[in-house]
């Protein structure tokens, strides 16, 4: 099944009651479902893309362009087969606000329905939730794994998890990226393997993922007539 559908920003026209937002971006038919937190993290209120506008944003859509997920970058990225969202579309202020200047408990459960009404709605074979909230929720709706998944960044990061639909690929924070530049700091672990950054261990990620067969389809096609297949994420 495919969503029929040319507008690349907020194809389904989603429109949650607060003052500015910042709608999910790109190909409405996506294999890669890129999911961020909120706007204070992430970016994007001025130009309305999630990711733009913020040294995070730019790391990863940066890194997303050299996997092939994006033809390019900035504050419109080109787009085939990638969309780009946020848990909490909506920028927080007032009561959304919460004391550390991330929106409260509350107003991420306002917004979840419209998250969610997207993941389902664009159906990827695989979702990369960025950061450790993303990442929470992500294996906590979406999979059976969280109970047995310890939420540690480094450790997930570029890092394949199989849930029951989706294919996760969790993404270290950008914002917390080495960048390559400050040399040999040490031998302590977290850092991947042979110095690589972490902008370098997610494009190597991807790269052996989209090397292999990711899609997770059924054929549900001995159930109408005819012969063709009738394949369904």
């Amino acid at each position: 099944m495919q969503n029929v559908t040319d507008r690349v920003s907020n194809p389904f026209g989603l429109s949650p009651e607060c003052d500015r937002f910042v709608p999910g971006y790109g190909d409405a038919n996506a294999d890669f479902h890129v999911i961020g937190d909120h706007p204070g993290v992430h970016g994007g209120l001025d130009a309305r893309v999630p990711f733009t506008g913020s040294v995070a944003g730019e790391r990863l859509l940066d890194a997303l362009v050299r996997a092939g997920l994006l033809q390019t970058g900035g504050d419109a990225p080109s787009v085939e087969s990638t969309y780009l969202s946020y848990l909490h579309m909506c920028e927080a202020t007032g009561d959304r606000l919460g004391p550390d200047g991330a929106p409260t408990r509350a107003s991420y459960g306002e917004m979840e329905p419209f998250f969610d009404a997207e993941v389902r709605a664009i159906a990827a074979h695989v979702l990369l939730p960025v950061g450790e909230r993303a990442t929470r929720h992500v294996l906590e709706q979406y999979t059976a794994q969280a109970h047995k998944t310890p939420i540690r960044m480094d450790d997930l990061h570029g890092r394949e998890i199989r849930g029951s639909g989706w294919l996760v690929l969790p993404i270290k924070e950008p914002a917390e990226w080495n960048d390559g530049d400050s040399g040999d700091d040490g031998d302590d672990g977290d850092d991947g393997d042979d110095g690589a950054t972490e902008a370098d261990r997610l494009v190597d990620a991807l790269a052996t993922l989209r090397a292999t067969d990711y899609r997770r389809e059924s054929d549900l096609g001995r159930f109408i007539a005819g012969s063709d297949p009738y394949l369904v994420r």
